[in-house]
């Protein structure tokens, strides 16, 4: 009887500590490894129209990607972090909004896309 329950916890012990790292791998949703944009400025756009303009320039919202996770608009200087696609503003004037990061020099915010404009910071 002893000998099946060692036998028992085992089993169970091997199978925990084998998927143990395919568990950890897995991470929430808003989660991801933690990157940085390339510096620079990021200029931020609205679809336009067929009539019209292909896209329309949203002045506000412009702003500079600096060194150390920082950035800088008009209003002042903050941080962002960006986990995985996801990128946020935590300080500064631009704080609590969201972006998705749709490519190496793109940000997107429901129909706004802001793409890097070259150069650096």
């Amino acid at each position: 009887m002893k000998t099946r329950y060692v036998v028992l916890l085992t089993a169970v012990a091997a199978i925990v500590a084998a998927t143990s790292p395919l568990i950890a791998q897995k991470s929430p949703p808003s989660g991801g490894m933690l990157r940085t944009m390339p510096l620079g400025t990021y200029e931020c756009a609205l679809p336009g129209d067929a009539g019209g303009e292909a896209y329309r320039v949203v002045e506000e919202e412009q702003f500079r990607i600096r060194p150390a996770s920082g950035y800088d608009n008009a209003e002042g200087k903050g941080i962002y972090i960006l986990r995985g696609t996801e990128l946020t503003f935590t300080r500064g004037p631009k704080k609590g909004e969201v972006f998705e990061r749709i490519g190496t020099n793109q940000l997107k915010r429901g129909e706004m896309i802001c793409t890097r404009l070259g150069g650096s910071a």
